[in-house]
């Protein structure tokens, strides 16, 4: 065999290897490309089945959300209900306390009507008063505490100044009307003279 001949039988087995060579890489080229196809698919369906547990996770928290806004918005109305009824009633306490005293007050104003016994009439009153002053001590009033003590505009409002050899300068000399507390708030300041 030349040496021509020996080139032209390994181009022949040089070609036919390639040949089958490149329809095995063909064949696998293909395989991949399906096995790739494949994936894909799955793939797509996974991701279909997590947007769709997704999109359900999305609607049980709006719904979640839209329950717990319509759960505040009547807490809300129901609190402002209760403060306006509050506020409306607030003193119902106090006028149940009150209302004895002037079932009271009634029952002297009546038998002072048919009697002249003025000795009666005060009495009744002088009753009639403490039972007024303990209602308001039970509710935490208390009188300003004010002739003898230095004057003090949280507590007393001066309506006059007077001259006084009892006491010394700025101290409360008299009391004109009573002032009163409530707790630790000033409800009324008393009036008061002054010494200078």
């Amino acid at each position: 065999m030349s040496s021509g001949e020996k080139f032209t039988a390994e181009q022949d087995l040089n070609g036919t290897q390639t040949a089958e060579e490149m329809s095995k890489q063909h064949h696998e080229a293909e395989a991949n490309q399906a096995e790739e196809l494949l994936n894909e698919a799955e793939s797509v369906v996974i991701e279909d089945s997590q947007l769709e547990e997704l999109r359900k996770q999305a609607e049980e928290n709006n719904q979640r959300y839209l329950r717990t806004q319509a759960d505040f918005d009547n807490f809300r109305r129901r609190a402002r209900q209760e403060k306006e009824e509050f506020a409306k009633y607030a003193s119902l306490k106090l006028i149940e306390q009150l209302l004895p005293v002037v079932d009271n007050f009634d029952r002297a104003l009546s038998s002072s009507k048919d009697t002249k016994d003025y000795e009666a009439v005060v009495k009744g009153l002088d009753i009639i008063f403490r039972q007024l002053e303990q209602m308001l001590v039970q509710e935490g009033v208390t009188p300003i505490d004010a002739v003898g003590q230095p004057f003090n505009p949280e507590y007393h409002q001066a309506i006059m100044q007077v001259e006084s050899e009892e006491y010394e300068e700025g101290i409360v000399v008299e009391e004109v009307q009573k002032g009163y507390m409530l707790k630790d708030k000033v409800v009324r300041a008393a009036m008061v003279k002054v010494s200078v």
